[in-house]
């Protein structure tokens, strides 16, 4: 059997490249451990463990993206999963639970933290904006 060496799926001994990493090489099982080079088949041992929460899929989102962006894995899991969830959870339970491996965990809090801090301050201003708009006597731009 050969193994590619950017993602160590396996492939029948005639393969010639890998279907997925097209520039990479196919070698032996022996040369992928003497490269230190793990296969598909060995077990991923990391432990995710929580780094924060969102409470809606846009926050969600904007969190994983600054999360990958500094390269830190991240599994963002649905705390809710189904119609009895939805129907029996608290209206303000937070929905998405960011998961990342143990060894990222402190950086990726700090992040998550200083991002929602972020948002709740630019929404803070947002809403301070609308009720200046709202109380300010309307204009007359002497339009009939």
């Amino acid at each position: 059997m050969k193994y590619c060496t950017e993602c160590g799926a396996e492939y029948q001994d005639a393969a010639e490249k890998c279907s997925d990493c097209e520039t990479s090489e196919l070698v032996s099982m022996e040369e992928m451990r003497r490269r230190g080079i793990p296969l598909a088949t060995d077990r991923d041992t990391r432990r995710f463990v929580p780094a924060g929460t969102a409470e809606d899929p846009l926050t969600k989102d904007a969190l994983v993206q600054l999360l990958e962006t500094e390269k830190i894995p991240v599994y963002p899991r649905a705390r809710a999963g189904g119609t009895v969830d939805l129907l029996s959870a608290p209206a303000a339970a937070e929905w998405w639970e960011l998961l990342v491996p143990e060894d990222h965990a402190v950086r990726a809090r700090q992040l998550v933290d200083a991002e929602k801090e972020k948002m709740k301050a630019g929404q803070e201003e947002a809403e301070r904006a609308a009720e200046e708009e709202s109380a300010a006597p309307p204009s007359t731009s002497g339009e009939t």
